[in-house]
C-alpha cells in the first residue's frame, strides 16, 4: 500500500487489484490557500464531510460520502460515524486495516471506539482549532486505540496555515517519527509487532 499526505485530511492511497493499480482519495477538498492539485482522477473518492467544496473528480470515480459498507475492487469500506455529522473510514485492502478519522474535531467516546480498535494504520488529525482534534485528544486518542502505525493529518502546511504543527502532536504522543518523507510504502509482514511506530509525511 502506496501511501501520500496531500494536506489538510487529504490522503492518496495506492493498491492494487488484480495486477492493477487502483487509487483511492480521502478528503480531496479545495483549500482556500496554497498548493493542491486541480484535479484528481481516482478509482475511489471518499468523503468525511460530504462532498461539497471537493476537488474536481474526472474519469467518474466511485464516491462514497455517507454512511454504509461497500466493497470496490477488492478494497471493503466502512464508513462509521463520527462526531458533529463527519465520517470515519474503516478500510480493508492488501490485508491491510487502515483507518481515516476524517476531520474529528472531539474524541471519541469508548462504543465509538470499540468499533475502529487496534487498526493496523490510523490517520488521526492532530492539528487542534476549529477543525481538529487539540494535539493532547489526538495523542490520548492515537494511544486509547493501540494502532501499528500512526500517520497524522490535518496540520500545519501552506493549505492549513492556522492548524497548529504536527511538533506539538509528536511531543504529547512522546513518540520519535521515522524520518518524514513525501510517501510510504506499508505492508502487511512489515507491520510493528510490539510497539507503535510513528509515521510523519511531508505534504506531496
Amino acid at each position: 500500500m502506496h501511501i501520500s499526505w496531500l494536506g489538510q485530511t487529504c490522503i492518496k492511497l495506492q493498491t492494487k487489484n488484480l495486477d492493477k493499480d487502483v487509487t483511492i482519495i480521502l478528503d480531496a477538498y479545495k483549500p482556500k490557500t496554497g498548493e493542491f492539485p486541480r484535479s484528481f482522477s481516482p478509482d475511489v473518492a471518499l468523503f468525511s464531510s460530504g462532498s461539497e467544496n471537493a476537488a474536481t473528480l474526472s474519469q467518474d470515480p466511485f464516491v462514497v460520502d455517507s454512511l454504509g459498507e461497500v466493497e470496490v475492487k477488492n478494497v471493503m469500506i466502512y464508513a462509521i460515524p463520527g462526531s458533529e455529522g463527519s465520517v470515519i473510514y474503516k478500510l480493508n485492502g492488501e490485508s491491510l486495516n487502515l483507518v481515516h478519522l476524517g476531520r474529528l474535531k472531539k474524541p471519541l467516546d469508548n462504543s465509538e471506539m470499540e468499533k475502529i480498535l487496534s487498526p493496523d494504520v490510523l490517520f488521526i488529525p492532530v492539528g487542534g482549532g476549529a477543525n481538529y482534534l487539540s494535539a493532547k485528544d489526538a495523542a490520548a486518542m492515537a494511544t486509547a486505540l493501540e494502532p501499528r502505525v500512526i500517520i497524522p493529518i490535518g496540520y500545519n502546511c501552506d493549505t492549513d496555515p492556522d492548524a497548529a504543527p504536527v511538533s506539538a502532536f509528536v511531543k504529547e504522543l512522546g513518540l520519535k517519527p521515522e524520518a518524514t518523507e513525501k510517501k510510504v510504502i506499508i505492508k502487511k509482514k512489515d507491520l510493528p509487532q510490539e510497539e507503535t511506530k510513528l509515521i510523519v509525511l511531508e505534504k506531496e
